[in-house]
């Protein structure tokens, strides 16, 4: 089965990491939620003539964690959490793309602290076109939600009113864009 895309152009594309981010959102103290994002360092997507067959590989630079505290950044960054001293880069490597009920989903391999688990991205077209500089491109975002304490991110403190400081839920939001290597 193939799937009509308008614009749609079979290749291989490199990521635009001006216009590119991994953002992250995770409940705090169980009354709020922290955001933060990662920059990606380099992502390639491979688009043959049918859609249902692309591919995906992604590396980010963990280091780059960005949640507006440096505070928490850098213990983000330590070894009770990401520990990007001996992990420094956090990967994806989809296996597939499928249709489900009218939405795609991209299914793949997210290795995090050297942990690698299956996780699936629910998957949005944000079309194609050429930017000013004649660059040819194409924009997604994909969205996912995976259990940090699975890839070894388990450290937490209890609070005195019951509950903990950090969910273990963590959503995940890509928004990438990407250009046509000729």
């Amino acid at each position: 089965m193939t799937i009509d895309i308008p614009g749609y152009k079979a290749g291989t594309y490199a990521l635009d990491p001006a216009h590119s981010e991994v953002g992250f959102e995770v409940r705090h103290m169980m009354i709020s939620k922290v955001r933060g994002a990662f920059a990606v360092k380099e992502a390639t997507i491979v688009l043959p003539d049918n859609p249902l067959e692309a591919s995906v590989t992604a590396k980010v630079d963990v280091a780059s964690i960005d949640t507006k505290d440096e505070g928490r950044d850098g213990h983000l960054r330590s070894g009770d959490f990401f520990d990007t001293e001996n992990f420094p880069t956090m990967t994806f490597v989809s296996t597939g793309v499928r249709e489900d009920g009218g939405d795609y989903l991209v299914d793949g391999e997210l290795t995090v602290r050297g942990t690698t688990k299956p996780v699936t991205f629910d998957l949005e077209f944000g079309g194609f076109g050429t930017d000013p500089w004649g660059n040819y491109k194409v924009g997604a975002t994909a969205k996912g939600k995976i259990d940090r304490e699975e890839f070894g991110l388990t450290w937490n403190a209890a609070l005195e009113s019951g509950g903990v400081l950090v969910g273990k839920d963590i959503k995940i939001t890509l928004d990438l864009q990407a250009a046509l290597q000729e």
